[in-house]
């Protein structure tokens, strides 16, 4: 069994979550614990297990999530990959301005 710590660092690359996010941006994220439609998330695609994303998790669907982008032009979403397995939610973005993240 391998340990993990509970909060993790991420940095987002690309426009798919501009305007909420934007790339360069860090973010602190908890592993696990309850997701929400709405909830900004990082996740790996079933069909792309070697993909690590930052999204929008949209609603639940076939025991994972279906996420999108916030930007409606780029479609490297589930609308290409299909469902995705949260590993964990958006906390806060540390870098370079400090927020909250809904």
């Amino acid at each position: 069994m391998r340990w993990q710590l509970p909060l993790f660092a991420v940095l987002v690359h690309g426009p798919s979550m501009v305007p909420t996010l934007r790339s360069g941006d860090a973010l602190l994220v908890r592993r696990g614990g309850r997701v929400r439609a709405g909830h900004i998330v990082v996740a790996r695609f079933r069909t792309r297990p070697d993909l690590l994303v930052v999204k929008r998790a949209i609603r639940e669907q076939d025991g994972g999530w279906w996420i999108q982008g916030d930007n409606q032009l780029i479609e490297d979403d589930s609308r290409r990959y299909g469902v995705a397995d949260v590993i964990g939610r958006g906390v806060i973005r540390y870098y370079p301005r400090v927020g909250r993240l809904s």
